[in-house]
């Protein structure tokens, strides 16, 4: 019903930057909340920044200054400039949104994209 598309992941150097984007399609009336998340091997999924409708922003304390999100509201879009990469940033990258599918009081739910990686090396 709803698809979530990231790309721009890749293999870089230390100190590089990288530039995430991800696209939401499907039956889509809003999306609450756009946001990414990663995951290393052994390690839990953690969230890495959000943005939520009306502005709100949140990142983990990992990334503070170095990463920066944004919306595409018209695309139904969210990017992750990613610089002075390290790494210990290396990992899958995952793309989330909170839908609503049908009107702005429907329940809304969370979709996933497959996930671009990130290998940063040092």
């Amino acid at each position: 019903q709803v698809q979530l598309v990231e790309s721009g992941g890749g293999l870089v150097q230390a100190g590089e930057s990288l530039r995430l984007s991800c696209a939401a399609s499907g039956r889509i009336f809003s999306i609450d909340i756009m946001g990414w998340y990663r995951q290393a091997p052994g390690k839990e999924r953690e969230l890495v920044a959000s943005f939520r409708s009306g502005g709100g922003t949140n990142y983990a304390d990992s990334v503070k200054g170095r990463f920066t999100i944004s919306r595409d509201y018209a695309r139904n879009a969210v990017y992750l400039q990613m610089n002075s990469l390290k790494s210990e940033d290396t990992a899958v990258y995952y793309c989330n949104a909170r839908v609503r599918s049908s009107s702005s009081i429907g329940t809304s739910y969370d979709y996933w994209g497959q996930g671009t990686q990130v290998t940063v090396s040092s």
